[in-house]
């Protein structure tokens, strides 16, 4: 089983979910872009040094084999996921 198939049925919920609950908070799309931005530069950075130490690898025949750095594509759709679910469920100071 490759990384994408065991990713895209979480960013199929993750995109129900930011889209069942889109308009349960003015400014949502915007928080949701801005989570989005700051959790994949993090991966991005801390991955990469995982990787690069050797913490964590990845099997060559499971990847895509598209890669930002040392880190494959499909790593990033976890935080895609996280930020669409994420800011879709908080229930933030101004709603009662």
């Amino acid at each position: 089983m490759t990384y994408l198939l065991i990713s895209v049925p979480f960013l199929i919920l993750g995109a129900a979910v930011a889209w069942w609950r889109r308009g349960a908070v003015p400014r949502q799309w915007a928080v949701t872009g801005l989570v989005m931005a700051v959790l994949l530069v993090l991966t991005a950075i801390f991955d990469n040094v995982m990787i690069w130490a050797e913490l964590v690898g990845y099997g060559e025949e499971q990847r895509l084999g598209l890669q930002l750095g040392l880190v494959p594509i499909e790593d990033f759709f976890y935080p895609v996921f996280a930020a669409l679910v994420i800011p879709a469920l908080w229930l933030g100071k101004g709603r009662r």
